[in-house]
């Protein structure tokens, strides 16, 4: 066992598969997990901390440019209190803090998605961390064991109900999403909300007791009547609208006619024509916005056909 220096240790670079260009996974904050646990040290990183405010929209404190706010724990003032402590980025400290503990007069608002069209990766991937674990708080205030009030610990990832004395953590919702093919084409699905001609592909969330490669399966034949033969992961995103996790796969699949069902409004078989047309701006055809896995997934598929 290494010994202890008193210091987290430095995380090792992760290779992140042939997926690439979405959001929220460049430049993460060092979580520094052994920090959550040390009030002393929260404390001395809080003055001059960056804060991340976020309001009950899960939208972040901007200012008039629409570049992120985030003032110093000096200038909001006290200590770390109810902030949560999302890491480390070089030797300073950075939390995230909801709008109403604070007493700062901030009307510039930044809404996630179009933070990852504009920010920094950087701000962009700690912004999405701290909306993701302020909307757990938020909507997890009593013990779903027997209602009782639960308070926060290690610096907002735990949380411990004040009765039953039960343990709460994050929620996050595995789902995968799956570039389908039969080997010359790319199946992709609209749902009915979605602006005019914008097509993705197939996504639904993991069920009790299943594989991800079952979850697959199952989702592909239960919204298109496409069989899949096999499915491969590719890579993964979070996606904190409101906690969910996108595992990302390709999949061989039968070239059956796709039959849709409630969910969603239409599927169809694109070629690699159309799908260039679509990545250039060309055509009726809409693809996923470049923040998204499932435009990553899109253009990988597009990539091993034309190669």
């Amino acid at each position: 066992m290494p010994a202890q220096t008193g210091r987290p240790p430095r995380p090792f670079p992760i290779e992140t598969g042939p997926l690439s260009g979405f959001s929220f996974v460049a430049e993460p904050l060092d979580r520094a997990d052994a920090l959550r646990d040390d009030g002393k040290a929260l404390a001395a990183l809080w003055p001059q901390a960056r804060v991340l405010v976020i309001d009950a929209d899960g939208q972040c404190f901007a200012d008039g440019h629409g570049n992120l706010l985030a003032p110093t724990g000096e200038e909001i003032g006290g200590g770390p209190g109810q902030a949560i402590f999302l890491g480390l980025r070089g030797k300073v400290g950075w939390f995230a803090i909801s709008a109403d503990l604070i007493a700062l007069d901030v009307t510039g608002r930044m809404e996630l998605r179009q933070a990852a069209a504009e920010w920094a990766h950087a701000d962009s991937t700690a912004f999405a961390q701290a909306r993701a674990l302020l909307h757990w708080q938020r909507r997890n205030r009593y013990c779903s064991v027997c209602g009782g009030r639960v308070e926060f610990r290690r610096a907002g990832y735990t949380a411990r109900c004040t009765q039953c004395r039960t343990e709460h953590y994050p929620r996050v919702d595995p789902a995968v999403i799956v570039a389908v093919s039969d080997g010359r084409r790319l199946l992709l699905g609209r749902q009915a909300a979605w602006p005019a001609g914008r097509y993705s592909v197939v996504a639904g969330f993991v069920e009790p007791g299943e594989s991800l490669e079952q979850t697959v399966a199952r989702e592909v034949l239960e919204e298109t009547q496409v069989r899949v033969r096999a499915a491969r992961y590719l890579g993964a995103q979070p996606w904190p609208f409101p906690g969910a996790l996108m595992l990302g796969f390709e999949a061989d699949a039968e070239p059956d006619p796709p039959v849709v069902n409630d969910e969603l409004e239409d599927a169809r078989w694109c070629t690699v024509e159309q799908i260039g047309a679509a990545m250039r701006g060309e055509g009726e055809l809409l693809l996923s916005p470049p923040l998204s896995i499932a435009r990553a997934l899109i253009e990988h598929w597009y990539r091993k056909m034309t190669a």
